[in-house]
């Protein structure tokens, strides 16, 4: 077993193959002087079972690219196995066409490049949707983070909790967490005018004089996440906290949750937090390393994955 890394997440995949016990694969992954992505194994991986670990976030598009030309190296060098372990997927958010508006589904346009590269195998975490896994035509491991959040949680000891879904996509993985927590479920009713941009209309469940805990896959401009605090709040909620497994938080995130009625944001670092986000009081980022890291062991050793996550 061999793990490779580009530029998106260094440290991320150090912590991976340090929980595994082995050295990060030797590779040059730079570029040219007009930008184009140029790779180079250092090593042997004739016969190898090899994971590509790296996010497609921001630049996804030149992260995306390293993924797809490092894995184009590795089949011409005979790689038994090529896995790409992609923890945040990027471009998943474009999976439909919605009200059949005039636009691509890009998330199948991603899967399709995968595949058509060489990658035999793909590895994330929180899809933004499920079913996208349909999307490919080989195997698919689509890993939670749900086990890291909730004990974070569960550490927190918080009195009175309620779990919030922030919008109605997001119920089954909101009443999941409150399953395991055994606590109740509120679910926010928003309507979107345009990308990115949320607004609260009304709050389903009863939040009066308890802690709300939102739960969602991943948090990018906050728009929703200080919308739905606020709202939380005027409805007679103590204390807002939120728990995002991506945290993209894009254009002015940081500010706006800083300056919000959200108390804490927790995420975990399948996306390197910007400077803006790292030195932002109310966000703390768990690792997802050891999880990772038990995941590729499990699939190099052709054991059980969805035994992680039974209850």
């Amino acid at each position: 077993m061999m793990v490779f890394t580009g530029n998106a997440n260094p440290k991320l995949a150090e912590e991976v193959v340090a929980h595994l016990n082995i050295g990060l694969g030797r590779a040059t992954v730079g570029r040219f002087s007009d930008g184009e992505i140029l790779v180079e194994l250092l090593e042997n991986v004739r016969g190898k079972d090899v994971f590509v670990l790296q996010s497609t976030c921001s630049p996804t598009n030149d992260n995306l690219m390293e993924v797809m030309v490092m894995v184009d190296a590795l089949r011409r060098s005979s790689a038994g196995r090529i896995t790409a372990a992609i923890p945040y997927f990027g471009y998943s958010r474009q999976d439909r066409r919605p009200r059949s508006a005039r636009v691509a589904i890009t998330a199948k346009v991603v899967a399709n490049m995968l595949t058509s590269v060489g990658v035999n195998r793909v590895l994330t975490m929180d899809l933004h949707s499920d079913q996208m896994q349909g999307f490919f035509d080989i195997p698919v491991d689509n890993i939670y983070a749900t086990p890291l959040l909730l004990s974070d949680l569960w550490q927190q000891n918080y009195e009175n909790l309620v779990v919030v879904s922030p919008d109605v996509g997001g119920v089954v993985r909101a009443r999941a967490c409150a399953k395991q927590l055994n606590s109740d479920l509120a679910i926010i009713d928003k309507r979107r005018p345009k990308h990115n941009v949320a607004k609260v209309m009304n709050i389903i469940g009863d939040v009066a004089d308890r802690t709300c805990v939102i739960m969602d896959d991943m948090v990018d401009t906050a728009n929703t996440l200080c919308e739905a605090a606020a709202a939380l709040k005027e409805q007679g909620a103590v204390k807002v906290v939120a728990y995002c497994t991506h945290p993209v938080l894009s254009g002015g995130a940081a500010e706006r949750i800083s300056d919000s009625a959200l108390d804490e944001l927790v995420v975990t670092n399948t996306i390197p937090l910007k400077a803006e986000a790292a030195a932002c009081s109310k966000i703390r980022q768990l690792s997802s390393a050891s999880l990772l890291a038990e995941t590729i062991r499990r699939i190099s050793r052709e054991d059980s994955v969805s035994s992680l996550f039974m209850d």
